[in-house]
């Protein structure tokens, strides 16, 4: 569908309030709506001469978003979809820098990483999205969280499809969002279609906004091919919400002209659609409306557009001149973490207590919400109940229940919000109630978190406290190790402290780390073991394992509750001189401490309490194997649970743990 100028293709159907606005205002809408629409037709000619790989088109919708990105403050954060190309428009973004991130060069806004319009700037107000669409929500919150503490009367938009109001995260990020009271507008562009998918067959209820008012926020519908409604319905309700912060779902209804991504087609759509709606063309009518109104004129028109082809196609020139993006592993490798060097912090006073696992725990979180004020702990019952362990008690008292935040049922919102209050430059820690119940935010820690700044360049300041392990009777979905499903992805970082002293210096030097962290804590070591530590604030180092004892006949690397299994068996048979490391970062994990003492001993053996297969031990056996066979005296060895759920009964469970196994092959290897 291209633009027309003729004045019979420009016959208005759409009526225009222009209310109080000038015609600065209006021409200045005009301008915005035009841009993305003449760049839109020279992508589409690109994508046929096989210049950029895919195009999402937006147009037909382009009144969404540049009604909605005008209306709001240049810094102000909007989260984009596909079809927004006027966002990025609109916030002023480089024309070349972005048709070189269209055609994936090195010197766009993702250094080649990303695709289309799935990268963010934080220079320009912008949080890129991930193909998942939901997440989207729950880091809208997180900013609108962010505005509200810091009270700096900021207003947040973030855009969705009608298909993306069925996924759980948009449910779960509507209710955070009401009952928090938070500062965001919800723009659902309404194009009936979830890619084939008629609205038909993807809700019930009679209108989408209808949704917004389950949840108790207020919720409209306007035309969203109407670009004068779109602005001015958000200018107002944003001059509202700045005030009198609340949220928004705003229902949009409009349509688009090309298919879902140019490959789809458009064959599921009837020819008659089509026509109906090429008749409410957002920027023809609003063209018409102008020239009825004396404001432009076929001169001014001509001479506009002709400004507007003039700027695409210097900046497409700069941007296919560019040279290709070319592959550079070490910066590659660099990128996956935003960079961090840390300085590890002592005790500054020689005063000690007793104190427990979870005291210790408890201990370094109270400092550090001292240390940081903007730092904010997220979880369910976390306040006056004190979380379920005891952890976060009494801490509401001190910090406010602003900081220290009771959270609904909705690990996946939780764990994005924390991630948008990260886009704000603040900390925050979000409390799984068990490390089971992980599952339910998956998406978000390995989608959205650990990838964020290598896409890029955005930092997930964030910390996962994961409350596991099993011994404790607590059965199937209370009792997994899972830090393996986490092992696995760049850019996440695994910490597992197995004493009271790691666990008060690790929780601290996990929050002081920009990057996100899972921070594992084994449950039934919360109230079983105690120790002296200091007082003081301290830190520990991250990445370096500890050699908890020295010894020549062979190595033991563990971590966790291992640590304790291993330390006992020890106890036992004084004959065997075992190295005994506890790794205590997981991920990176400290190759070099673990080879030098596999060179001393020749001989090592891996156990963890989580299952066999898969775990973190077939990586480490691995990783001795290649680089050390002809150091090795003996095969690697490794111990795990065995290779079920976790069972409730006791004698089930002390089973699960396979420890005969590990005794076995501690004397096997010792004699080997």
């Amino acid at each position: 569908m291209e633009s027309q100028t003729s004045p019979d293709l420009r016959r208005r159907l759409m009526n225009f309030d222009r209310k109080d606005y000038d015609n600065d205002t209006l021409l200045s809408l005009y301008k915005g709506i035009l841009l993305p629409r003449l760049i839109e037709e020279k992508m589409l000619l690109l994508l046929r001469k096989g210049k950029i790989s895919k195009w999402f088109s937006g147009i037909g919708q382009e009144a969404i978003s540049i009604g909605v990105s005008m209306a709001l403050e240049k810094d102000e954060f909007i989260l984009p979809m596909h079809r927004n190309l006027g966002v990025f428009t609109s916030k002023g973004l480089p024309l070349a820098k972005l048709f070189k991130q269209l055609q994936g060069k090195y010197d766009g806004f993702s250094k080649g990483r990303e695709r289309s319009f799935h990268f963010g700037t934080k220079e320009y107000y912008i949080v890129g999205m991930i193909s998942h669409l939901g997440p989207q929500f729950a880091i809208a919150d997180g900013i609108g969280l962010a505005s509200l503490l810091k009270n700096d009367k900021k207003i947040t938009a973030v855009f969705t499809g009608d298909g993306g109001t069925s996924e759980g995260d948009f449910h779960e990020s509507l209710n955070v969002a009401a009952v928090w009271n938070l500062p965001v507008i919800f723009v659902i562009e309404n194009n009936g279609y979830g890619l084939s998918t008629p609205l038909n067959e993807q809700y019930k209820c009679g209108d989408l906004s209808d949704k917004g008012v389950g949840y108790g926020m207020e919720a409209l519908q306007i035309d969203g091919n109407n670009v004068l409604t779109v602005y001015d319905t958000v200018k107002t309700y944003a001059e509202s919400m700045r005030n009198d912060p609340r949220p928004l779902l705003l229902e949009c209804k409009t349509f688009r002209m090309r298919g879902h991504e140019e490959a789809s087609g458009v064959k599921y759509v009837p020819k008659e659609l089509f026509e109906e709606w090429a008749k409410k063309d957002p920027v023809l009518n609003y063209e018409s409306y102008l020239v009825d109104e004396g404001i432009l004129d076929e001169e001014k028109i001509s001479m506009i557009r002709d400004e507007c082809k003039k700027e695409i196609d210097t900046a497409l020139d700069e941007a296919l001149n560019d040279s290709e993006t070319t592959a550079d592993t070490a910066k590659e490798l660099y990128d996956v973490y935003a960079p961090y060097i840390q300085k590890v912090t002592h005790p500054a006073g020689s005063g000690k207590s007793l104190k427990r696992f979870v005291d210790a725990v408890s201990d370094g979180l109270r400092l550090s919400m001292r240390k940081y004020k903007d730092l904010v702990i997220m979880g369910q019952d976390i306040a006056e109940y004190g979380g379920v362990f005891k952890v976060t008690e009494n801490f509401y008292e001190e910090f406010g229940k602003e900081r220290i935040r009771n959270t609904p049922i909705c690990e996946s919102a939780i764990i994005g919000a924390a991630l948008g209050l990260s886009v704000k430059g603040m900390k925050s820690v979000v409390e799984m109630q068990f490390a089971d119940f992980i599952t339910s935010g998956f998406n978000p820690v390995v989608n959205n978190l650990a990838k964020i700044h290598y896409r890029w360049g955005q930092n997930a300041d964030v910390v996962i406290r994961m409350p596991c392990g099993a011994g404790v009777g607590a059965g199937p979905f209370h009792s997994q190790s899972n830090e393996a499903w986490f092992f696995h992805t760049p850019g996440l970082k695994i910490f597992y402290p197995s004493n009271p002293y790691d666990a008060k210096g690790m929780i601290a030097a996990a929050i002081e780390d920009p990057n996100p962290v899972l921070y594992f804590e084994h449950k039934a070591l919360y109230r079983s073991i105690s120790d002296d530590i200091p007082d003081d604030y301290y830190t520990v180092e991250s990445g370096k394992a500890r050699i908890v004892r020295e010894g020549v006949d062979l190595t033991i690397v563990t971590y966790g509750m291992g640590v304790h299994w291993a330390e006992k068996l020890l106890n036992e048979y004084k004959n065997i001189s075992a190295e005994l490391i506890d790794l205590r970062t997981l991920l990176p994990w400290d190759k070099e401490t673990v080879l030098e003492s596999v060179m001393k001993t020749g001989k090592v053996l891996i156990v963890h309490e989580d299952t066999l297969t898969g775990g973190i031990g077939a990586e480490i056996a691995a990783y001795i194997s290649e680089h050390l066979f002809k150091n090795l005296d003996a095969p690697v060895m490794r111990c795990g649970s065995l290779d079920t759920p976790v069972p409730f009964s006791s004698a089930l469970e002390e089973n699960f743990f396979q420890k005969d196994v590990f005794r076995k092959k501690l004397i096997e290897l010792s004699e080997y």
